[in-house]
């Protein structure tokens, strides 16, 4: 996890290593100042006449080494806000990049409400911690270390307490981390499924709003904040214990240094000899040890602090670290071939299953060719697999067995890249994005002039919507359009579409929206404008695809019957079926 996560701090190493050094600097200052501190009250105590200039000299090596202490303070806040924000900054694009790259598959198995809290929620936990392991988790052991030396140096027999209580306190930091960190790994799971609450109801506000389900989702989403809630609370139950255990620690370490330390002072000064079993010590030394007490004690406060960040932070790295680490299940090959010849199509015995261990297929034995430049028209019930099928061709998905050929060439065998911009697909529920319509149809080419969009929106019967706005074709999209209808975006979409001048464009049901009217003008402006261009159109109407060159009838996730619309029709088979039901408007023998 760490060698993953530590690729993402790149350009921002040389303020990660400055930090800590900065960090080293100021401890090392804050340690030595109490010891000539002591060094200057032992030197007032025992010169009488004291010399002006000799306190003044101290005066000025103290004041200076506060002031490089207070600078290498200030410049390892600002190289360690610098590193963090970066490094965050770094994972989040690493993060994206990676995502984009991904397969349908590779997102089905983390889920788009997981993959948002791990870019959001588990990125701004980590941040925070490498926060504090290039800033506080230097200075804390070093504030120990070099306070628990220089304390020997005072007085090695009292120094011998801090050497017994922090292993105690340290293992009891130690137990209760581990004992927490199972709990974050929980409420992260939590978090993902909270996030997807939240998306389906923004998706669905409409539906929510329209079967009266607020007060349902409500309690709903109550429940699962109220979940996170109880295992966050346990947690931090735990963690308080680190506060009075740290607080009786402090105590009793101050009173055995105070009493002890007062005790060997008092005879020290009182003229006993060096011989008393605790050793001799003076007011300078009493105060340093006990400012060192305080370092120590201090440190290990902050100890405390940077275990609770890092047990969370544990969790969300390991999260982030799997989709990172995450190889996407559809790879470029070597000598990828970067030129589609033409928009023929091959199915050779294609299977396909979304989980190939499962054994279970969605397609299967599929055997289809479709010549470049044709029509095809695809006609089948819910859940018979017509949209899987045309995910193979563009290489949203490879087949599980058989190999899909575009140009003659196994779509493997593609540039991925090179693949996917000579395939357009227009999608049911397809997607605006917030901005223009013009840029979002560049989306579709991104050196497409104004009077090429144009030219693209009447083919899609988009431009007598479009110029009926104010602002025309400047007019604002809304995030995923929900500023236009259902008909206008699917319109949209389609001249998006155009714009690629693909090899094959795919319409997967992308006129359900629109009256059979339009649907009539957009098939026969595609036919009269695009006829080099191979059209796939899956199609809930018979009226949308009897006019194809041939019509594929889906059954099962199996091709049922395939011709052409009066061959089918001599069959008398399924498709003569739906034909007869549509045309008689009898739309329960439809639905049968």
């Amino acid at each position: 996890m760490i060698k993953t996560l530590a690729k993402s701090i790149r350009n921002y190493k040389r303020a990660s290593i400055i930090t800590p050094i900065t960090v080293s600097i100021e401890v090392i200052l804050e340690v030595l100042i109490p010891f000539v501190m002591a060094d200057l009250i032992n030197y007032m105590e025992r010169t009488n006449p004291m010399k002006i200039t000799t306190v003044v000299i101290y005066g000025a090596i103290l004041i200076g080494m506060a002031s490089i202490s207070l600078v290498m303070g200030i410049l390892s806040g600002k190289y360690c806000a610098t590193a963090s924000a970066g490094f965050a900054k770094n994972l989040r694009q690493d993060m994206f990049y990676k995502i984009q790259g991904f397969s349908f598959a590779n997102i089905d198995k983390f889920s788009t409400s997981s993959l948002v809290t791990r870019m959001t929620t588990d990125v701004t936990n980590v941040q925070m911690s490498y926060m504090m392991i290039i800033r506080i988790a230097v200075r804390t052991p070093l504030m120990l270390v070099f306070s628990l030396v220089m304390s020997f140096f005072v007085n090695v027999y009292l120094a011998l307490i801090f050497l017994v209580a922090i292993p105690i306190v340290g293992l009891t930091l130690a137990l209760i981390g581990l004992k927490v960190r199972p709990i974050f790994i929980k409420v992260f799971k939590k978090y993902d499924k909270l996030n997807e609450s939240v998306q389906e109801n923004v998706r669905g506000a409409r539906v929510v709003k329209a079967y009266v389900r607020e007060d349902y989702e409500q309690k709903k989403f109550v429940a699962a904040s109220d979940d996170i809630k109880d295992d966050f609370t346990r947690a931090e139950k735990l963690l308080a214990i680190c506060s009075p255990v740290m607080q009786f620690s402090i105590y009793i370490i101050m009173i055995l240094v105070a009493v002890l330390g007062g005790i060997i002072t008092v005879k020290s000064l009182g003229g006993i000899d060096g011989t008393y079993w605790f050793g001799s010590m003076d007011t300078g030394k009493l105060m340093n040890l006990i400012s060192y007490a305080f370092m120590i004690l201090q440190s290990l406060m902050m100890l405390a602090i940077v275990l609770v960040i890092i047990s969370m932070s544990v969790t969300s790295g390991n999260r982030i670290a799997e989709v990172l680490n995450e190889e996407s299940s559809l790879h470029n090959p070597d000598n990828a071939i970067t030129e589609v010849k033409d928009g023929s199509i091959s199915f050779n015995d294609v299977s396909f299953s979304y989980k190939d261990e499962s054994g279970k297929y969605c397609l299967t034995d599929i055997r289809l060719h479709i010549p470049s430049g044709s029509t095809i028209g695809i006609l089948g019930g819910t859940g018979s697999s017509k949209t899987t099928l045309v995910q193979l061709i563009p290489r949203l998905y490879d087949a599980s067995k058989g190999s899909v050929e575009v140009g003659g060439i196994d779509v493997r065998k593609y540039d991925l890249d090179a693949l996917r911009n000579s395939v357009a697909m227009v999608l049911q529920k397809n997607t605006l994005f917030s901005g223009t319509i013009t840029e979002n149809m560049r989306w579709g080419n991104p050196d497409a002039t104004l009077e090429e969009i144009k030219d693209a929106c009447v083919q899609a019967q988009a431009a007598p919507f479009i110029e009926s706005f104010p602002d025309g074709y400047d007019t604002y999209i809304e995030q995923g359009g929900t500023n236009v209808s259902g008909g206008q975006k699917q319109r949209l979409c389609i001249a998006r579409a155009l714009l690629k001048n693909p090899k094959i464009i795919i319409f997967d049901d992308s006129t359900s929206a629109v009256d059979t009217k339009t649907d009539a003008q957009i098939r026969k402006a595609l036919s009269d404008n695009i006829p080099g261009t191979t059209k796939i159109i899956i199609a809930q109407r018979v009226s949308s695809v009897q006019d194809a060159d041939k019509i594929i009838v889906m059954q099962g996730g199996g091709i049922a019957e395939m011709g052409s619309h009066a061959e089918l029709m001599s069959k008398g088979g399924i498709y003569k079926e739906i034909y007869d039901a549509q045309i008689n408007g009898k739309e329960d023998d439809v639905n049968e």
